[in-house]
């Protein structure tokens, strides 16, 4: 099935902030998390979220469909930059397919553009799902790529761009007229692209995998028309961003040749009676191909907990315990269905572990409202471990912690300062001391609710590190974080 050629729209891909290097060189635009911006090259990592959730499928960078990562830490401010561009041509390429599903986050990318659609966008059949990317990409239709999202995956994207995006126009690095519809500075165009329909490979009722085998794909970036405030650029960059427009064309075909004849893969599940196009799926379906894994045959059910702070804690028992399957009952059915569906295969891959020496005495949680969500805050745990009794508290902006009767107690002025140093101004000891206190105040877990019962959110736990950490900061923190940075 041949389409027609695209129109030369703008999309929102992976957040297109370009310092030296880019498309022309040969990469695609990819960042290492959504959020707050970052310094130098950081390394791409595929598979699924970090801390403690399963991965799968070799580490390996690929382009433009990361999860996102953590969103703070030592070297972490200043201006994004993409990681170095893989060698592998097919990759690049399966990034800029792929990474028109992420649109923007959930991985490993800054969320700029995406506004809450109000309708879904379902198709009647895998091809059509496909058909309905090809012509949003091909528009530059922000709206249609969203809303043809699978709506689990879609609704995680719209709430991290909405709060993403107000929090950095609050901040002053965006302009406070910026369109969510459209991004600047970033362009992407399709021409004929084709679907080898009778090649689609049907895993289940719920899941068709559709391959892309001929057509073009147009990349072209500008970085002196992002919409970035002038005092964010004249702090980021104070010889100017001086970089020129880049364009590259990548030919399917060719590509689909140079790998032996594999096309690429786009997977695509059916939600309601409709099918939509998948970027979690797309990402375990290769990560079991580069395994050489088939699809398993039968899924690991979902199992929830009766309230947000009992998910928390049989999460945290199942994870001492070594029980994977345990752990992935208690993901969300709908947000995190592809780990259910490839659970066998984690549980297989990980083979019989031995259950930490640890034993969770008690847990204390209080819990907070998020977007669409229930976070879920620490307030005391008791752990015992190779005869010893741990117990740590937590009391507003304050750790405390007891061992055998002797306490310590540290707070969020105590932690910067000795983060700081002695060598640091003063308004980067404010600025740090402000992102401490919000964090120590205000992280936890997030869980959802589906179906009367409640299942913790790797991707909402992460990305809400992120948001966090920029409700925590002010200004003139970006300010001062910036002039550390240099």
């Amino acid at each position: 099935m041949t389409y027609p050629p695209g129109g030369g729209g703008q999309w929102p891909p992976n957040d297109p902030y370009q310092q030296q290097g880019g498309p022309g060189s040969g990469g695609f635009p990819a960042q290492p998390h959504p959020g707050y911006p970052q310094t130098g090259p950081q390394q791409a990592q595929g598979g699924f979220p970090q801390g403690g959730f399963p991965q799968t499928g070799p580490q390996q960078a690929q382009p433009g469909f990361q999860f996102p990562q953590q969103p703070y830490g030592g070297g972490q401010y200043g201006y994004p930059v993409p990681p170095e561009a893989p060698k592998k041509r097919k990759g690049l390429i399966i990034g800029v397919v792929v990474a028109v599903l992420a649109v923007a986050a959930g991985a490993g990318v800054t969320v700029w553009a995406l506004n809450r659609g109000s309708t879904q966008a379902g198709a009647q059949s895998p091809t059509a799902a496909a058909t309905n990317l090809v012509n949003a990409i091909g528009k530059g239709d922000v709206l249609g790529l969203l809303t043809g999202l699978a709506p689990a995956e879609r609704d995680l994207m719209t709430t991290l761009n909405a709060e993403t995006t107000k929090e950095l126009k609050r901040l002053n690095v965006y302009k406070k007229d910026v369109d969510p519809n459209q991004i600047n500075g970033f362009e992407l165009k399709t021409e004929n692209l084709q679907f080898d329909e009778g090649g689609a490979e049907k895993v289940n009722d719920h899941l068709t995998i559709t391959k892309l085998v001929g057509g073009k794909v147009t990349i072209s970036s500008d970085s002196s028309k992002l919409p970035l405030t002038e005092e964010f650029i004249d702090l980021a960059f104070p010889r100017g961003m001086t970089d020129a427009p880049q364009t590259q064309t990548y030919d399917v075909a060719d590509l689909v040749k140079e790998n032996k004849g594999e096309p690429i893969r786009i997977a695509t599940v059916k939600v309601d009676d409709e099918w939509y196009p998948s970027l979690f799926y797309t990402i375990a379906d290769y990560a079991l191909a580069s395994e050489k894994l088939d699809w398993p045959k039968q899924s690991i059910a979902a199992r929830g907990a009766a309230s947000p702070g009992d998910a928390v804690r049989e999460l945290a028992e199942a994870s001492v315990n070594a029980d994977l399957s345990r752990v992935i009952e208690l993901l969300p059915p709908d947000e995190m269905a592809v780990l259910h569906d490839v659970g066998p295969v984690l549980v297989e891959a990980a083979g019989k572990q031995k259950p930490a020496e640890v034993e969770i005495v008690k847990l204390e949680t209080e819990t907070q409202d998020v977007e669409d969500a229930t976070k879920v805050l620490l307030k005391e745990l008791e752990v015992r471990a190779e005869g010893q009794t741990v117990k740590v508290t937590k009391d507003g902006e304050c750790y405390a912690a007891e061992v055998e009767g002797q306490r310590e107690q540290i707070c969020a002025d105590d932690l910067a300062a000795k983060i700081g140093g002695r060598s640091m101004s003063a308004d980067a000891k404010k600025a740090l001391t402000n992102l401490v206190k919000g964090m120590i105040a205000n992280t936890g877990v997030v869980t959802t609710e589906v179906d009367g019962k409640w299942y913790v959110s790797p991707i909402r736990s992460v990305t809400d590190l992120q948001i966090t950490a920029l409700k925590s900061l002010q200004p003139e923190d970006i300010k001062a974080l910036l002039k550390l940075a240099k």
